[in-house]
Formats: C-alpha cells, sequence, structure tokens
C-alpha cells in the first residue's frame, strides 16, 4: 500500500528568492500563489517570457542589485535603495555617485579586515599545535 506524498508549498516570497527575482516585480498571478518544489523547477527549467525578461532587465531583489553594483546589502540599506533595474545600474556603475564609491570602499576594506583576521587566527592555530621545546 503506498500513500502519495504530501508536498510541501512555499510562498510566493520563498519562490521568488529561490528564483532570484524581485516579488513585486512579478505578475499578481505569480503573487498569488503558492508553489511545490517540483512547480518551483518546472520555473527553472522552462521559464515563462515574464520571468526571462525580468531576470534580464530587473528591477532586481536587493542581494542581485548589490552583487552588480559591488557593494553590500548593508550599503545598499544605507543609501536608501532597494531593487534598480538592469539600466538604472549601468547608469550608477557609468557615473558613480559619492555613496556608492564610498560603500564599494568599505567592502575593500571590511574584507581585507576579514582576510588579516583570518591569517591571524590560522597563525595563532599552527602556534597553538607546535609542541613544546624541552628545557
Amino acid at each position: 500500500m503506498s500513500q502519495e506524498k504530501n508536498s510541501q508549498t512555499m510562498k510566493p516570497l520563498t519562490a521568488a528568492n529561490k528564483l532570484g527575482i524581485y516579488l513585486p516585480a512579478t505578475p499578481e498571478s505569480f503573487r498569488d500563489s503558492t508553489f511545490t518544489p517540483a512547480q518551483l523547477e518546472a520555473l527553472r527549467n522552462d521559464p515563462p517570457e515574464w520571468l526571462t525578461e525580468l531576470r534580464r532587465t530587473g528591477p532586481f531583489p536587493r542581494d542581485v542589485t548589490a552583487r552588480k553594483l559591488g557593494i553590500s546589502n548593508s550599503g545598499l540599506q544605507r543609501a536608501e535603495v532597494d531593487a534598480l533595474t538592469a539600466a538604472e545600474i549601468e547608469s550608477l556603475l557609468a557615473d558613480p555617485p559619492e555613496w556608492l564609491t564610498r560603500e564599494r570602499a568599505n567592502l575593500v576594506a571590511v574584507r581585507e579586515e576579514a582576510e588579516r583576521v583570518k591569517a591571524k587566527e590560522a597563525e595563532r592555530r599552527a602556534a597553538s599545535n607546535r609542541p613544546a621545546k624541552n628545557r
């Protein structure tokens, strides 16, 4: 006797996040639906025209926008910027405003500091693993 699998469903926001798209830019039919993993996979494998266009031109969600601009999500939030289209991103990259230049420099500094801390921690671990010298 086999039981039917009771497939879990996900909310539109979760599905949009998994597809890497900005939920408010999706059609109302998408925003009013729930999705099974199989339906999500079908959208990935055979995207409708609106999904293809949204992925190409945006608006993009914050994480995608931040990555395309070369800054952090927090940097976008500080600049009070949310979703941007591909054209808006290109415009900002062509003539970066002061906030974008500052946020890019900030991200570089944060990454450099993280590398410094990682190297220092690795050095500390290596030193603690060395055998003690006999005196």
